[in-house]
């Protein structure tokens, strides 16, 4: 048995620097930040789709070129078609190497910025403070690790991607026909303003409705994990019914936000085309009326370049125009994933004295407790001392603050006023997560993971023999079942430690406890919900986990607790009284009629 001296996590040091450059309320800067680390990769990915899109430049002039040869042959060689024909196959056939070279550079980039984002926001979930928990359901946590961070990687290929080949291909455009004919530069310019008019209409309404469907996401994913946790609940009250009501309320809330972003997505699309394509008819006609009178010298060669060009312009346009509703989408998750890397509610670490060892000594200094949503502190003026190896219980009526008393002394919460010291100093300025190293925790509910006995027993710690971990199964009352398992140590006990009953999930509990030889034990209604066997072999176990430990209990029955060094009685947040069982009797307050309601159920 050993205390967990594996190394910590260095913290946010390893956050790839998106924390300090994250700002929810200024995605864009954001976006563009996230990517200082590539703009050489981004710089020479240009220059290479320069090379590979050119055949769409090229391709109407070549396609002019030979429309002029056929329509005067007379004025125009055989060997000028062949050169023609020979420079589309070149430029055609460069495109293969150098799409993957430009797609291997933009996805370098990319897919280095997807995976540290999720990496960021991982490392970020492990340190924000356990009330952070409690206001974001899991369903939404994952939605913003897993789909909002695939949204910015699809805003990103579009920015990166979708945005410089749209310019691009704008300005080769106005370019090659302010050459070849600068009378048709206003009605190419003509397109801009059109598409400047339909973006500024539907912005508004795009990022409003963007809004509205991430936040139907977010609710159906919380209901959804809900609805699979709840499973084993519902079917025991014959409750299905009642879960699929409630499924298809936010299913249905879920369709209509997507409709009605559908909706303005499709009035916006269907006008852009119509504007474009009205444009692209109108340049056809024109060009073809100025040929045809030779108001302009063009030749049917430069009608088709004209109108190539055009279409090439107004694609471009209309592209950008396109990008609107996905840019705001993507910019909608950027500020959806900032609620996790810019959340104030961190608990800092970084910078303090670590703990190298723990007697186990506690006191308790007029601390109080306000919870941020509450509108009454959940712990008033609370003042106790705890000596190393002894035994405290809390007991009291439910909302009394005996879970927060054991979130203090984890260190999950701390003092809204007052101070903890541990072992004479203060833990506001200590490395709680060097001090964790020396605690551990029992509760009701027994948190397992779905992989094999040993895993479970050894979560966080170095490599432990099987002699070490025997030993703690031994001392759990745990190793009689575990060897009857048909892997032994090796099986595999389900997600949440399904194929377990419960007393065995929790003398697994007690045996990860033991095997980290903590110094300060928390117990947590440890022994509830539990047949009267099972109940027997983990008060026997939890008899021997508590030797020579500072052990905080929290128990409904008092009979579990009598034999506690001292028990403290709360009621609404406060300290009431504090002594031994017999103690507490004598004086005929509190924990006496706590005692004797017990004795009347």
């Amino acid at each position: 048995m050993h205390p967990t001296h594996q190394p910590l996590d260095a913290g946010p040091r390893r956050q790839h620097g998106f924390e300090q450059h994250y700002r929810g309320k200024h995605p864009i800067r954001t976006l563009f930040a996230m990517y200082r680390e590539d703009w050489g990769k981004l710089a020479l990915a240009l220059v290479v789709y320069f090379i590979k899109h050119s055949p769409v430049w090229i391709m109407p002039l070549v396609t002019a070129d030979i429309i002029n040869i056929v329509s005067a042959p007379q004025t125009h060689s055989l060997g000028r078609l062949w050169l023609d024909g020979g420079l589309l196959l070149v430029v055609l056939l460069q495109n293969i190497p150098t799409q993957y070279l430009y797609i291997r550079l933009i996805s370098l980039a990319i897919r280095r910025v997807e995976n540290n984002l999720r990496s960021a926001l991982g490392h970020r979930l492990q340190h924000v403070s356990m009330s952070f928990y409690t206001q974001k359901s899991s369903g939404v946590l994952q939605t913003k690790v897993l789909r909002d961070v695939e949204v910015i990687e699809q805003l990103t290929r579009q920015v990166f991607q979708s945005l410089p080949a749209a310019i691009l291909n704008g300005l080769v455009a106005i370019t090659i026909v302010g050459i070849r004919s600068p009378w048709f530069l206003g009605f190419f310019l003509g397109a801009v303003p059109v598409a400047v008019i339909v973006i500024r209409a539907t912005r508004e309404p795009i990022q409003a409705r963007n809004s509205a469907f991430r936040y139907q996401i977010e609710r159906l994913a919380a209901r959804l994990t809900e609805m699979i946790q709840l499973i084993p609940v519902t079917r025991a009250h014959a409750a299905e019914a009642d879960e699929m009501i409630k499924l298809d309320q936010r299913l249905h809330d879920f369709q209509t936000a997507g409709l009605r972003l559908d909706a303005v997505n499709s009035v916006f699309g269907a006008a852009s085309w119509v504007s474009f394509n009205i444009f692209n008819g109108l340049c056809l006609v024109v060009a073809a009326w100025a040929c045809y009178t030779q108001f302009l010298p063009l030749t049917v060669g430069d009608v088709v370049l004209m109108t190539g060009y055009f279409s090439i312009l107004t694609n471009a346009v209309m592209e950008l125009a396109n990008l609107a509703p996905q840019v705001n989408k993507g910019l909608e998750s950027i500020r959806s994933v900032g609620e996790i890397l810019e959340s104030p509610d961190i608990e800092y670490n970084e910078g303090k004295p670590g703990v190298a060892a723990v007697a186990g000594e506690f006191r308790f200094e007029q601390v109080g407790v306000n919870y941020p949503d509450s509108d009454r502190a959940s712990l008033y003026d609370v003042s106790f001392t705890v000596q190393p190896g002894e035994t405290l219980a809390f007991v009291g009526p439910s909302g009394s603050g005996k879970s927060t008393l054991l979130n203090v002394v984890i260190g999950f919460l701390r003092p809204t006023i007052g101070r903890v010291l541990l072992d004479g100093q203060d833990m506001a300025g200590l490395d709680l997560r060097t001090y964790r190293r020396w605690l551990s925790v029992v509760s009701q509910e027994t948190v397992l993971f779905d992989g094999s006995v040993r895993d479970n027993i050894c979560y966080g710690l170095p490599e432990v023999s099987d002699a070490e971990v025997e030993l703690a199964l031994e001392q759990a009352n745990a190793l009689e079942f575990v060897r009857d398992l048909p892997d032994g140590l090796d099986t595999s006990i389900g997600e949440r430690g399904a194929r377990l009953s419960g007393g065995q999930k929790q003398r697994l509990a007690i045996a990860r406890a033991l095997i980290r030889n903590p110094r300060v034990l928390i117990l947590d209604e440890a022994t509830s919900a539990l047949d009267t066997v099972s109940e027997a072999l983990i008060q026997q176990a939890l008899e021997r986990l508590m030797q020579g430990r500072t052990t905080f209990i929290v128990a409904h029955r008092l009979s579990t607790i009598r034999h506690a060094d001292r028990i403290a009685v709360l009621e609404r947040g406060r300290l009431v009284e504090i002594g031994s069982h017999h103690e507490l009797l004598e004086q005929n307050g509190a924990y006496a009629r706590l005692q004797a309601l017990q004795h009347c159920e």
